[in-house]
């Protein structure tokens, strides 16, 4: 018998429970087997170990030195055996750290009001957040966790969408009541456009026409700005135009603190926020719990 078919796990739990029970019959209740099945099984150890680990008499079963020494070493494998069994089902309780990055105004909005709750529900989870609008490589920044707005890129990255917004051009009222309401697309060039300074983003701006042709206008503008979140404060200081995700501007909309502009030139673009993390054929418990906590909490769109 090769030793892949052997139970070499099962045959020393049997033999412990016989010496812990001194005869076959104690150890056969305890492990649900006959005592003949038991007494074959230890007899066939003794054979394939080549030492007779019990002294059989009518009444009780003793040790020899051999099977003394034998007993002590199955003890400690099988005691390291359930450690180990023990270790690994505690590990699939959500624990240790996890780093998040996230853009800014995602990061403010979004995630950070919803810390406390992570938390609670996971509180051997150990939080790591960085907030950045510049797109980063999840391995060069060590990232588990990058939440982002628009297109995905990288093939080795999978990403669990968390919502999705049209984009709207917003002003204070304060901004339109010195410079007036641009009414057409036209009108931007007597504007202040604020834009964005990284590469990603920096471009027109996009309209329909009612004739459904889509026009694009230059941003014009004295700024440009590293993050979102710094251009919705610029804009509530009345320095000009914005153009954001409808999900980073909005309670400011529905509190009147800056008003949507051109929503009939709106061409009813969406922007997409994923979670995006690296692929692998196992997912740590940690990330998995993070990731389907954000996907359940954030209310996006």
């Amino acid at each position: 018998m090769s030793r892949l078919e052997i139970n070499r796990a099962g045959e020393m739990e049997v033999f412990a429970r016989v010496v812990e029970a001194g005869n076959f019959s104690g150890a056969a209740r305890a492990l649900n087997m006959t005592p003949s099945a038991v007494s074959k099984l230890v007899a066939r150890m003794e054979a394939r170990l080549g030492a007779r680990l019990l002294n059989r008499t009518t009444r009780q079963l003793r040790l020899t030195p051999e099977g003394d020494l034998f007993h002590e070493r199955c003890r400690r494998i099988l005691a390291d055996m359930a450690e180990a069994e023990q270790e690994v089902a505690a590990g699939s309780t959500p624990r240790g750290p996890v780093r998040i990055n996230s853009s800014v105004p995602l990061g403010m909005l979004h995630l950070l009001p919803l810390v406390p709750k992570l938390s609670a529900l996971y509180p051997e989870i150990q939080l790591d957040i960085t907030l950045t609008d510049m797109v980063v490589d999840l391995m060069q920044e060590r990232a588990d966790i990058a939440i982002r707005v628009g297109p995905l890129k990288g093939a080795n990255l999978l990403a669990r969408k968390l919502g999705e917004g049209r984009v709207v051009v917003v002003a204070s009222p304060d901004y339109l009541a010195r410079h007036g309401i641009p009414r057409t697309p036209d009108d931007l060039a007597h504007h202040n456009m604020m834009a964005f300074g990284f590469v990603r983003s920096v471009g027109p701006w996009p309209f329909r026409l009612p004739d459904g042709s889509r026009i694009e206008v230059p941003v014009r503008g004295n700024i440009r700005l590293g993050d979102g979140e710094s251009m919705r404060h610029l804009a509530l200081a009345g320095h000009g135009l914005a153009r954001h995700g409808l999900f980073h501007v909005a309670a400011d909309i529905a509190a009147g603190r800056l008003v949507p502009l051109l929503e009939d030139y709106s061409t009813g673009e969406v922007e997409v926020v994923h979670a995006v993390f690296q692929g692998g054929p196992v997912m740590p418990p940690r990330i998995r719990a993070v990731i389907d906590f954000l996907a359940r909490e954030m209310r996006i769109g």
